[in-house]
C-alpha cells in the first residue's frame, strides 16, 4: 500500500534546519515564546514495581506465553490503582500550535503549572494512564478495566465515533465489554489493548498506523487491528506510526515508514513525481525479523536470538532491550537519538554497543520525541539524543549523574520534558517553552536539570505518563494519610 505526503522538493530531502524538525517529530507549531528567566510483565507485573524484565508501565513481558498453546494467555495490568492527577496544557486544540483550527473551541482550557486533582474524575480509581510524546489526547482506564479517552479529537482518535474533542473522560462504548489493560497514543491516533492480547485502533490512518488492512483516512470507532498471531502484551505509537510486542518476544510494526522506523529495512519512499515522493506504508502488523550489530567500518553482523521485552517509541525512531539485556534502536537518527555516536538514520534494528559490556545491561527504555531514556540494572539513568531545541544533544549514552541513588519507578517522556515517579517523590526537568507538564508552579516553569516537584512531595506517585504539553499521574490513595495530602492539592474542573 501506498501513502502520499504533500510534495517535499526531492533535493531538499537532507535538509534538516530546525524549522523542519518540528514536523518530524510530529508538533506543529509552539504558541509559547522562549522564556529568558526561569529556566534554572511477566504478567504479575504492576505500575509501580519493576519485574524481572524491568517493565514499569503496567504491561506484561514477553515470553510468558505457552510456545505451543497461547488460548489462555492473559495480559495483566498494573495492580494498583489510585487518584488521577494533571498538570500542564488543557487548551487541547491550541498546544503544539500557534492557531486554532477553524471549528475548534479555541481559547478553552488552561495551563495547569501545577498538579490538580480531576474533578471530573473524583472518586474514581484509576489504574492506567496513557498518552505520547507527539500526543494532545489521552487514554485513562479504571479500576474496573474500563477506558476512557480525553482531549484532541480531530481524527477520531478518541475512539467514541466522531470528532469531537472532549474535556471531560469520555467511555469507549466499543470496548466496555472489554477489560483494558494497555494503550499508547501517537500524534493522532491510539492503540488499546485488551486483557485477551487483542489490539484496537482508532484515529488518524493515513499511513496505515491503526493497523486495521487499510489506509482509510480515520478509524472514528475502536476496531479490532488485522493481526492473526500470538497475544499482544505490548503497545506503542510514534507520531504516525505503532509498534506491538507478542507474548513470545516478536516486534511487529506498521505505519509510515519515511526513516526506517518500522524496522523492515526500508524508508518506503517512491517518486509520485519528478519531485514529490509517496511512501509503501504498512497497513497491518509486519513482524521485525532482523537484528544487527555494526562495526565502525561498516561490517554488519546479525544478531540471533532476540526476544525483546520493553520497547518504546519516540516520533519517528524505536528502541527495545531484550531478554539479554542487550538495547536495539532504529529508525530517524537525527541528534543522536539512536545512541549509535552517529546521526544516520536504521533501517533495521541495530545493537547499541554502549549497553553491551559486564554491568551496563538495560532493564527499561523510554522515548520523547528526539531523546531516548535508558536504565540499567543498577538503576543508573541514560540519556542520548537532545531534549533542548537549541541545546547540545547526547550522540551516545550519558549518565544523568543528577539521579544518582534514586529508584526510579515510573517514566513519562513528552515532546521536550521528562518525569519520573521515583522514591516517595516526582523528579522532572525539560526546557521552555512548557506548558506546565513540568508541575513546578507559575514561578518555575521549566528546569535544564533535574528537580523535585514540591507540589508532590511525600505524595507515593505510581505512574506516570506525557503527553506532548500535559502530564497524567496516578497517585496511591490507600490510607487516610494518602488522602490527607492530596486533599491539599488544588482542584480543576474544565
Amino acid at each position: 500500500m501506498s501513502g502520499k505526503r504533500k510534495a517535499e522538493d526531492v533535493g531538499e530531502e537532507s535538509d534538516r534546519k530546525q524549522h523542519k524538525i518540528d514536523k518530524k517529530e510530529g508538533i506543529e507549531d509552539t504558541n509559547v515564546e522562549e522564556e529568558e528567566n526561569g529556566e534554572t510483565e511477566s504478567p504479575l507485573s504492576s505500575a509501580n514495581n519493576d519485574n524481572e524484565n524491568g517493565s514499569q508501565d503496567g504491561f506484561a513481558s514477553a515470553g510468558t506465553c505457552d510456545k505451543k498453546d497461547v488460548r489462555d494467555v492473559r495480559v495483566k495490568g498494573p495492580d494498583d490503582c489510585g487518584m488521577f492527577l494533571i498538570c500542564g496544557g488543557t487548551n487541547w486544540d491550541l498546544t503544539g500550535r500557534k492557531n486554532v483550527p477553524k471549528g475548534t473551541k479555541g481559547a478553552t482550557g488552561r495551563n495547569l503549572w501545577s498538579p490538580h486533582r480531576f474533578m471530573p474524575l473524583n472518586g474514581v480509581r484509576v489504574r492506567l494512564v496513557a498518552s505520547g510524546s507527539s500526543s494532545v489526547h489521552s487514554i485513562i482506564v479504571t479500576e474496573e478495566g474500563k477506558a476512557m479517552s480525553l482531549g484532541r479529537n480531530e481524527k477520531g482518535q478518541l475512539g467514541v465515533g466522531d470528532t469531537k474533542r472532549r474535556d471531560v473522560p469520555t467511555v469507549i462504548e466499543a470496548l466496555k465489554d472489554h477489560n483494558i489493560v494497555g494503550a499508547a497514543c501517537g500524534k493522532n491516533h491510539t492503540l488499546i489493548l485488551t486483557d485477551l492480547g487483542v489490539v484496537f485502533g482508532c484515529g488518524d490512518n493515513k499511513f496505515g498506523q491503526c493497523g486495521v488492512g487499510n489506509q482509510n483516512p480515520t478509524i472514528l470507532t475502536a476496531t479490532a487491528i488485522s493481526y492473526k498471531g500470538p497475544p499482544i502484551v505490548k503497545l506503542g505509537c510514534g507520531a504516525e506510526f505503532s509498534m506491538i510486542l507478542d507474548c513470545k518476544g516478536a516486534l511487529h510494526s506498521f505505519g509510515l515508514p519515511e526513516y526506517g522506523q518500522l524496522g523492515h529495512n526500508t524508508d518506503g519512499k517512491y517518486f509520485v513525481t519528478c519531485n514529490k515522493l509517496g511512501f509503501h506504508c504498512e497497513t497491518a502488523p509486519k513482524r521485525i525479523v532482523f537484528y544487527i550489530e555494526k562495526a565502525k567500518d561498516g561490517h554488519i553482523t546479525p544478531v540471533e536470538v532476540v526476544e525483546i521485552i520493553d520497547f518504546s517509541c519516540g516520533s519517528n525512531h524505536t528502541v527495545a532491550v531484550d531478554s539479554h539485556k542487550r538495547v536495539f534502536s532504529w529508525g530517524w537518527g537525527g541528534l543522536g537519538r539512536l545512541g549509535h555516536a552517529e546521526q544516520k538514520d536504521e533501517m533495521i534494528p541495530r545493537l547499541i554497543k554502549f549497553f553491551d559490556t559486564q554491568s551496563r545491561g538495560v532493564k527499561s527504555v523510554h522515548c520523547g520525541s528526539s531523546f531516548s531514556l535508558a536504565i540499567n540494572e543498577l538503576g543508573a539513568v541514560y540519556l542520548f539524543g537532545q531534549t533542548k531545541r537549541t541545546g547540545e544533544a547526547n550522540m551516545y549514552p550519558k549518565p544523568i549523574q543528577d539521579l544518582t541513588g534514586w529508584a526510579v519507578r515510573s517514566v513519562g517522556c513528552g515532546f521536550t520534558s521528562i518525569v519520573m515517579a521515583a522514591d516517595d517523590s516526582v523528579i522532572a526537568w525539560g526546557p521552555s517553552p512548557t506548558y506546565g507538564e513540568l508541575g513546578f508552579g507559575e514561578l518555575h516553569k521549566s528546569s535544564t536539570t533535574p528537580m523535585e516537584v514540591k507540589a508532590l512531595e511525600g505524595i507515593y506517585i505510581l505512574q506516570v505518563s506525557c503527553g506532548l504539553g500535559h502530564t497524567l499521574l496516578i497517585a496511591r490513595d490507600q490510607s487516610e494519610q494518602d488522602k490527607a495530602k492530596l486533599m491539599k492539592l488544588p482542584e480543576f474542573t474544565p
